[in-house]
């Protein structure tokens, strides 16, 4: 079906070439020679554009785009005009218009115009199609062609990249194609993970990544050698992906200095990798160092309440004296009470600030209805991440630090991933319930399905008892008892979750940035 056309203007016999080259490129035109007649056609007929004079006798085209905008608010409208003042200007664009041409105009100008406001998203879909496809098979011969860390990095980059260019794609095809490709990069980096983590946490590797527990010493601590102030804001289960989603927004309002990818110790969940952040431990270290401090599976109470004593512990120890203050928000009332009194705290170096909603997002995905509904796929989960971020406490606290000239960091303690593939486990009674990792005594399992890790010291993970083990899913899977099998796998199945070893759980962003 041609595109319709409307072009208002009290000169429109002069403007003959340019309809009939626009018929020619297929476009079906309509004119009027007047507002008033505009606005008739306009409500009687369905057009895709229209071209509109600013300088008719009668009803101007200024007025006219107004009653335009009060009946039509989402048709596009160009305004053509031989005027080149400043307050004209502005007040077209205020009033939301999609083009501004200066006469005398050429048939060219208006094509461009058309294609720009008409098949823009096609033409960015096609390109994009055409983008990934050209890179699909370079992506593909690095996963097969044993990757190293920084290879993995690029690999990981450039997936979430195409994911969020495709997401503007109408390509189906495509999409699919991507998630498989995904999916195999999982699996070849659960192989990687497996075969060089022991490597990493000992110290034995000649190559290997900045984990949850070097996070504080190896990035934190050399920015804060300045005189400089910062926020280190860590928002819980933040993927990277959901970074990008967010760094727009910020961008408004802070330049990125320095973005880069850290890894999240095994199990990727709060207790152990955000424990072992502000630590600089790793899980059973804190145990033996400090048993007051570490609750363990077992034991009741909240996990992650020592954070603010297990810091102090790691900067005395690293013999660093920075004064600080420390924030945990879990609730928008505490985000809130945080902003009214933000002046109060700015006068320290150091300010770290838990931020925990994409944790409370994901797990309300998993228990509320509604939720899973907002966020059906990838794509709305990130799009209700954003939306959170936008309305939140959070952005208004960033907007205050911009004035104040304060660098703020942003990272995490571990991302998450959307889970479809039910792995069958038996445990005893004491055995934990988180999906995507186990430890316990007597797991029964299919070591083909799972990293599995015998004695926990190897990898410096607390026992629970002398003949406790750790199993770990690997890409999109997660554990399901055979009691209850079916009810238990549908109830979880497409949920988000974290503990295991994928390159959403482990890869996690760690952004430096200055105040513009």
């Amino acid at each position: 079906m041609a595109i319709k056309v409307l072009w208002a203007d009290d000169e429109i016999d002069l403007l003959k070439p340019h309809i009939i080259f626009l018929e020619q490129k297929g476009y079906d035109v309509s004119i009027a020679k007047s507002g008033d007649e505009a606005l008739d056609l306009i409500y009687s007929n369905n057009y895709d554009i229209v071209f509109l004079d600013e300088n008719m006798p009668g009803l101007t085209g200024l007025e006219t785009l107004t009653r335009i905008k009060s009946n039509q608010p989402r048709l596009p409208v160009v305004m053509i005009t031989k005027s080149e003042e400043e307050t004209i200007m502005n007040e077209a664009i205020g009033s939301n218009i999609s083009d501004y041409l200066i006469k005398p105009v050429n048939p060219n100008q208006i094509l461009l115009s058309l294609k720009k406001n008409l098949e823009n998203k096609k033409l960015m879909s096609e390109k994009t199609s055409m983008g990934y496809q050209q890179e699909f098979r370079q992506i593909s011969m690095d996963i097969s062609d044993r990757p190293d860390l920084e290879t993995w990095e690029g690999i990981y980059r450039k997936m979430i990249y195409w994911e969020l260019e495709l997401e503007k794609s109408q390509d189906t095809g495509l999409k699919e194609i991507l998630k498989m490709q995904k999916s195999e990069a999982n699996t070849v980096f659960a192989k990687f993970v497996m075969d060089n983590y022991q490597d990493w946490i000992t110290g034995k590797a000649e190559e290997k990544p900045v984990l949850s527990h070097l996070a504080i010493r190896e990035k934190v601590l050399p920015l804060l050698k300045s005189d400089e102030k910062f926020f280190l804001i860590i928002i819980d289960n933040l993927r990277f992906d959901q970074w990008k989603i967010l760094q727009p927004a910020i961008e408004n309002h802070y330049r990125v200095e320095k973005e880069e990818l850290i890894y999240s110790i095994l199990p990727t969940a709060t207790q152990y990798a955000r424990n072992a952040f502000f630590a600089g431990l790793m899980p059973s270290e804190i145990q033996k160092r400090f048993p007051q401090y570490w609750i363990g599976e077992d034991d009741e109470g909240t996990r992650n309440q020592f954070e603010l004593q297990l810091f102090e512990e790691q900067l005395k120890r690293l013999g660093v004296n920075i004064p600080f203050h420390y924030h945990k928000i879990l609730n928008l009332s505490a985000g809130k009470k945080l902003l009214e009194n933000i002046n109060n705290y700015t006068g320290k170096q150091l300010n770290v600030l838990v931020y925990n909603f994409v944790d409370m997002l994901s797990h309300a995905r998993t228990d509320m209805e509604v939720i899973k509904e907002l966020a059906d796929d990838e794509a709305a989960y990130r799009s209700l991440t954003l939306s959170w971020f936008e309305h939140s406490p959070l952005l208004d606290i960033i907007r205050f630090l911009q004035d104040k000239k304060i660098n703020i960091i942003i990272t995490t303690d571990h991302g998450s991933i959307k889970v479809s593939n039910p792995t069958k486990v038996i445990g005893d009674k004491n055995t934990n319930t988180n999906l995507r990792y186990k430890t316990g005594r007597h797991l029964q399992y299919d070591s083909g399905e799972v990293f599995e890790v015998r004695n926990p010291q190897d990898i410096f993970l607390p026992r629970t008892n002398i003949s406790s083990s750790y199993i770990f899913a690997k890409e999109d899977s997660f554990f399901a008892y055979p009691n209850n099998y079916n009810y238990y796998v549908n109830y979880y199945r497409n949920t988000f979750q974290h503990g295991g070893l994928s390159l959403e759980e482990m890869l996690v962003p760690f952004v430096f940035m200055r105040a513009r």
